[in-house]
């Protein structure tokens, strides 16, 4: 284990020594992170529409609409309440108020004497911290001036927040776990290219003559980039959450179990380029172009279902389109293009298929 712990280090140090693949690991997603935050988080809109359902449709209602109506940061749409919750799901509205039946009786009992209440139904979604905030802030500021004017402060209104979970997410929210698959595919696959530079100078083959076993040097190897895999999970995740206020509201662990298993895959496919490329020059090439096709076919930039159906096909080869596809899942809930499980699947077969063809073909000079 020391041996382990010592090479890894060495390995460490070396790669820190490399501008390019700092660059390429640290700098370069979070400049996606920020470039594509800026052009997607602006909605064009400052208001916040929200769904509204009247099963009361009596005066007294029409005054707590009136009184909602003055809130600057709202926005109302008026329908069934079937209707304001599909789109409440679809995501055209950010969240929906309920008047109850009864409402206006329940007021007059309160001014009678008969202290009567009611309560109105607030449906929110908990992955959208910001806006639930505001409606939660503004709908309580509301209740509590109306709850002033009628019963001089008791709860004649009161509210019953429920929860209803949208399939559509912010652009942003969507974009930061994909960009964190892009950066774990590149790590992964851009491992060929010290590999072939290590081969080509001779080194690999001068450590395999030592007696230090072979295995160690393969698992230093491993190790080190499923460090820097964290710590780039870390930054890319630190950067959204701190400049764009992307809220993890997913299975973490389940998140953390897809990340290293993403790092493992594309190592394994990092490893299985480097067995059959012979000089640095055309690892370089080679690894360009097969990032190429994972970045811009597999829908980490923009939803998959923007896809033409051709492309879909392509996409469902391609092992970044499940990584990117079980990160949203795990960190975001957003819609799946799999079932979460056959992503794990696919990017366990990746990992097992390409180091079996690793392991029998790579060469040590």
């Amino acid at each position: 284990m020391k041996t382990l712990i010592g090479l890894t280090v060495a390995n460490f140090k070396s790669f820190t020594r490399d501008r390019a693949a700092l660059f390429w690991t640290f700098f370069f997603p979070v400049m996606f992170v920020l470039l594509f935050g800026v052009l997607f988080s602006g909605s064009g809109d400052s208001k916040v529409s929200v769904g509204w359902v009247d099963l009361d449709g009596t005066r007294a209602s029409a005054g707590v609409r009136d009184a909602f109506n003055k809130v600057p940061l709202l926005k109302f749409q008026t329908g069934s309440l079937e209707d304001q919750k599909a789109a409440m799901q679809r995501g055209d509205v950010s969240a929906v108020i309920v008047i109850p039946k009864g409402l206006q009786d329940a007021l007059v009992g309160v001014k009678t004497g008969q202290k009567r209440s009611t309560s109105i139904e607030l449906y929110t979604d908990p992955s959208k911290t910001q806006t639930t905030q505001v409606v939660q802030g503004a709908v309580a500021q509301v209740l509590n001036g109306m709850n002033l004017a009628l019963a001089g402060g008791s709860e004649a209104i009161a509210v019953n927040t429920l929860t209803l979970t949208s399939t559509n997410i912010s652009t942003v929210a969507y974009l930061v776990p994909s960009i964190l698959a892009m950066a774990l595919m590149q790590l992964g696959i851009f491992a060929a290219v010290p590999l072939v530079q290590q081969r080509e100078k001779g080194i690999l083959k001068r450590m395999g003559a030592t007696p230090l076993e072979r295995w160690k040097l393969v698992a230093s190897n491993i190790l080190l980039r499923l460090v820097i895999a964290a710590l780039d999970t870390v930054l890319i995740i630190g950067v959204g959450m701190a400049v764009f206020h992307i809220q993890i509201v997913g299975n973490v662990l389940q998140a953390a179990g897809f990340v290293f298993l993403g790092a493992g895959a594309f190592l394994s496919l990092g490893f299985m380029l480097a067995s059959f490329l012979k000089t640095e020059e055309q690892a370089t090439g080679v690894v360009q172009v097969v990032q190429m096709p994972l970045m811009f076919l597999s829908g980490i930039f923009f939803p998959f279902d923007f896809m033409p159906e051709f492309l879909r096909g392509v996409a469902r080869l391609l092992p970044l389109t499940y990584l990117g596809d079980g990160l949203r899942q795990s960190m975001v809930n957003a819609t799946q293009v799999a079932p979460i499980a056959l992503d794990a699947v696919v990017l366990a077969g990746w990992l097992v298929v390409c180091l079996a063809i690793s392991a029998r073909t790579f060469r040590w000079e």
